[in-house]
């Protein structure tokens, strides 16, 4: 009887090994999808999360406008104007103003300069930002070089235009209500030029 026991309990018990290993291989795909998912994900949420910071004025980003406003008010506010490099960028850069005053509602052109110190070429892109920062959903960009890729030659070069607007929500929004002043910055990053078609790398000749 004992016998007989033993061998019923292994019979019953050798179908549960494929089982788990079907169970195994279901959670690694499903971490294999996820994963994928995810970093998907990522990648879609940076224009997505950079479209929202210009809807919205959301970290000192600013608005992009298609149109200026209609009429300017007489409430006065200080623009100021603030350039800076990133590490490793031989760049020289800086506003042609350090500040403007404006009137809400006003369209406003300001020009920044941008030369290249190094002897190669070189590309770089700006990104920027308002402080206050509750303030960025007030301030409004018609025209500007953010986000756009500027290759300046050794030893060249630049005038970048910027044409803004402080809009005339500005004026009733109470959070606003003490804010005499807004500055707007802007920084460069190099970034990682394309070799030419050819063009050798390491000094290795291309495949």
């Amino acid at each position: 009887m004992a016998s007989d026991r033993e061998d019923t309990t292994d019979t019953e018990a050798a179908p549960a090994a494929p089982r788990r290993k079907v169970s195994h291989r279901g959670v690694a795909l499903s971490c294999v999808a996820f994963v994928v998912a995810m970093t998907g994900a990522a990648y879609a949420a940076v224009p997505l999360y950079q479209m929202f910071c210009q809807v919205t004025g959301f970290g000192g980003a600013t608005r992009v406008a298609a149109s200026a406003p209609g009429a300017a008010l007489e409430r006065m506010v200080e623009v100021r104007f603030d350039a800076n490099t990133a590490p490793g960028l031989d760049w020289e850069f800086a506003p042609e103003r350090r500040s403007v005053q404006v009137r809400v509602g006003e369209t406003k052109l300001a020009y920044y300069r941008v030369k290249n110190r190094s002897d190669k070429p070189v590309t770089a892109a700006a990104t920027y930002n308002v402080t206050p920062a509750q303030s960025g959903y007030h301030f409004a960009k018609m025209q500007c070089f953010c986000f756009t890729d500027q290759t300046l030659q050794p030893g060249e070069s630049l005038d970048m235009p910027v044409v803004f607007f402080v809009d005339p929500a500005f004026a009733e929004d109470p959070e606003m209500r003490g804010v005499k002043t807004i500055t707007l910055s802007y920084t460069f990053f190099p970034k990682a030029t394309p070799l030419a078609a050819g063009a050798a790398k390491d000094g290795k000749a291309p495949l």
